[in-house]
């Protein structure tokens, strides 16, 4: 992978970092979101900043769960950095590409319809976060964002 696709470089003015490895299921996604968010320095962000920080990344984490490892169990990295210009989220993992090797669009919900399955977390997670950035190296997936936060 190269430096420029990920949206904050690994030196720089990071305040602090969190990193947490964790194996990519869904029990162990709901514990590591609970661990992460009782660090206090997630604790003592804003509210509205620490609820859409957990929307999303439990959306990210889910979807990895249920797409990436859907064949074959392995394991997830979430870095966290606060930046002057916010969260930068690196979360990175051995499981299958996304297809076509791009972020899925997203779709709006549309509650006059009969809802169809899947793609309403990517908008969601395109609306909340800034600076996406995917990328496959090798075997390994990697996704990086921003989050805007007011602490």
């Amino acid at each position: 992978m190269q430096a420029e696709v990920a949206c904050c470089p690994e030196t720089g003015d990071a305040a602090w970092t969190i990193r947490l490895a964790l194996q990519g299921d869904a029990l162990a996604v709901r514990r590591g979101l609970g661990l992460l968010f009782t660090d206090p320095r997630l604790a003592a962000l804003s509210p509205d900043s620490r609820g859409t920080a957990e929307i999303v990344l439990a959306e990210v984490l889910n979807n990895i769960v249920e797409h990436a490892y859907a064949l074959v169990p392995g394991g997830v990295e979430v870095t966290i950095r606060l930046l002057e210009r916010g969260l930068c989220c690196c979360i990175r993992d051995h499981g299958a590409p996304m297809p076509g090797l791009e972020l899925p669009p997203g779709q709006p919900v549309d509650c006059s319809d009969e809802l169809p399955e899947g793609g309403f977390g990517w908008f969601m997670i395109r609306s909340l976060a800034r600076n996406l950035r995917y990328c496959r190296g090798g075997r390994w997936n990697e996704l990086c964002f921003l989050l805007p936060v007011n602490e």
